[in-house]
């Protein structure tokens, strides 16, 4: 069975050819900044190209991550902070685009990266009981799997972990919904942006564990080990991968005076790449279609 993931993220596209369940290609569009509806369309077409999928005929099935809020069971987006190009947007309209087809396939799964990008992180790494996932890139998202089963709370996730208030003093940042103080105001890459600059290596290469935001994770995580209990967390996408070096630190402040709800001997790891949600995606569309997930 082939399979295509993609997902369309706050800055760029990212794609990922199954076939028989082993990840066979990946790729990753040019990058962007609050792309409109054209620009959103030429980066999926653009990333999908770079598979070759023509050298192996259409997918079979096709998962897709997209940021933003849709009505239940519909494929049609009605809102998006970081990506407004995709507001009005039919996505089954924008995979056929994207395929250069008629129309979509008819097995099309959409889901939330942070959902996706844990499937694939649990799945590689046979992760056992609960892990708590966080996707760190433009937004902030989350995701509990259980053995692999995803703990709904709100709408398809366990809640929304990158609105939680983590104010750190009297001047707390605004997000994009104008919320105050909340884990994305802090962490989120335009935020890191605005205090280090737009070099996304250099924002890596500055992050030091008291950087505001890399303080406001810490509280975040520190509530997260009350609510959540997880056996493992893992700090997924472009931010994730940048935070990697600090993981020491990080643990020692979360673990300092940590709850005695958390569980012993937790763990705390990142992502080993940008493409886990494009994978992520194609496994649970190969699994939806009777494949092998």
């Amino acid at each position: 069975m082939t399979v295509l993931g993609v997902d369309i993220g706050g800055s760029s596209v990212k794609a990922a050819l199954l076939r028989d369940g082993a990840a066979s290609a990946m790729a990753r569009s040019a990058t962007y900044e609050r792309p409109d509806a054209a620009r959103i369309a030429a980066a999926l077409r653009e990333a999908v190209d770079a598979l070759g999928l023509s050298r192996g005929g259409p997918p079979e099935a096709v998962g897709l991550c997209v940021p933003g809020v849709r009505d239940p069971g519909s494929t049609v987006v009605r809102a998006s902070l970081n990506v407004p190009g995709l507001v009005g947007a039919d996505l089954r309209d924008l995979v056929a685009g994207a395929l250069g087809a008629a129309s979509a396939p008819r097995r099309l799964t959409v889901t939330t990266d942070a959902h996706a990008a844990a499937v694939d992180v649990q799945r590689a790494r046979a992760i056992a009981g609960r892990l708590l996932a966080l996707s760190l890139g433009t937004g902030v998202g989350a995701c509990v799997l259980d053995d692999g089963v995803a703990l709904r709370v709100t709408g398809d996730g366990p809640g929304h972990l990158g609105q939680i208030d983590v104010s750190l003093d009297d001047a707390p940042p605004r997000g994009a919904d104008g919320a105050l103080g909340t884990l994305e105001a802090y962490i989120g890459l335009p935020a890191l942006t605005r205090r280090l600059g737009a070099d996304h290596a250099a924002i890596a290469a500055s992050l030091t564990p008291d950087d505001p935001g890399v303080r406001a994770l810490v509280r975040a995580l520190r509530i997260a080990h009350a609510v959540y209990r997880p056996d493992e967390v893992c700090l997924l996408g472009g931010v994730g991968l940048a935070i990697g070096p600090l993981l020491p630190a990080l643990r020692g402040r979360i673990d300092d005076g940590l709850t005695s709800l958390a569980r012993p001997g937790w763990r705390l790891s990142t992502g080993d790449d940008l493409h886990h949600a494009a994978r992520g995606a194609a496994r649970l569309a190969e699994a939806n279609a009777g494949g092998t997930g």
